[in-house]
């Protein structure tokens, strides 16, 4: 198959990574601000003052990255997108109602009367905790082949706690990297509890995937691929260990390196994500439509591409504008 000289080849396949690589950058960047939701009962109202301003100035721009993979997936893989979303109407809309609450509860929260912040600081954890959940479930039924049995429910539904767990984990981690003092060591505390529901998510998930299909369990096992993909569970292992030895040993003198834990969660949600990409491929679908079956003409995803062009540049230009002007510690989050 000549990958790169066919436009019904290389078109589908550059499309499929620009869909993952959004995807993997929301997953990030928007499950951290989703993570720091999720935190909100385990602080005082001082302290949630404090990590909504750490989140503040990025959490739309995280979100813009859902919105570009959800387009990609439409407008390149239509077929792909009407078998997902119909396999998954229930939780897409439960995240959406979640994000729309989590949006609103943002502004108002700041606006409110003061006897009126608590109600929406609920609001804001209830919609966070309502998208990580749906999210997790989503990413449960979707390994397990979008088919609803009992089974692949439960397991769905242990993806979504674990995935939440996860997301609770890299919040924490962003907050010892944006705050310091009393709150910081409460974060490094989060993050030690969270670690665990992390890694036993990240192995869930890897231990299931070989053994949703013969396919999927050939492509690791199968000498040499095996060989190959020995050090994605080496290197892993390591990650998950400097994680828990850093955290032990923070903070840090004068507060260096305190972006570290957050940087090695990355590169630790990145490698899952890597392998979870390496399982599926060349499946949008699993096992049912592949993204050369379920892609778009040729003459379409040219003119798709480009307007990417323009479009994913773009993103990437004000998102890292917004991290770089606001680096550095979170100050007071204000309005007027």
């Amino acid at each position: 198959m000549d990958l790169f000289g066919d436009p019904a080849q290389w078109l589908p396949f550059t499309f499929a990574g620009l869909m993952g690589l959004s995807i993997l950058i929301y997953v990030i960047l928007d499950g951290y601000d989703l993570g720091v939701g999720v935190l909100f009962p385990f602080a005082d109202d001082a302290e949630k003052d404090r990590m909504i301003a750490s989140i503040g100035p990025f959490w739309d721009a995280n979100e813009t990255w859902l919105v570009l993979a959800v387009g990609l997936l439409l407008v390149a893989f239509p077929t792909a997108h009407g078998e997902i979303l119909t396999a998954l109407y229930l939780p897409v809309a439960i995240m959406l109602i979640g994000l729309i609450m989590r949006g609103v509860a943002f502004e108002f929260r700041a606006k409110a009367p003061a006897p009126y912040k608590p109600l929406w600081n609920n609001v804001f954890f209830t919609g966070s905790l309502m998208t990580s959940l749906a999210q997790g479930f989503m990413l449960g039924m979707y390994v397990m082949g979008l088919d609803y049995t009992w089974g692949h429910f439960a397991f769905a539904l242990l993806t979504a706690v674990f995935l939440t767990v996860g997301y609770s984990f890299i919040g924490a981690t962003w907050v010892i990297y944006k705050t310091d003092e009393h709150l910081q060591r409460k974060a490094i505390s989060w993050a030690k509890g969270g670690i665990w529901g992390l890694v036993l998510g990240i192995s869930a998930i890897s231990i299931a995937t070989p053994f949703v299909s013969p396919r999927i369990f050939d492509k690791w096992f199968d000498f040499p691929q095996i060989l190959w993909l020995a050090p994605l569970p080496i290197v892993s292992g390591i990650l998950v260990l400097s994680l828990w030895s850093m955290l032990r040993r923070m903070p840090f003198t004068n507060d260096r390196m305190s972006w570290l834990p957050f940087a090695t969660a990355s590169a630790l949600w990145t490698l899952a994500y890597g392998g979870m990409a390496y399982s599926f491929y060349p499946y949008v679908v699993p096992d049912k439509l592949t993204i050369y079956e379920s892609a778009s003409a040729p003459e379409s995803l040219w003119i798709i591409l480009l307007g990417t062009c323009i479009v994913l540049p773009t993103i990437a230009a004000y998102t890292f504008l917004a991290y770089y002007i606001f680096r550095g510690k979170a100050t007071e989050l204000r309005y007027d």
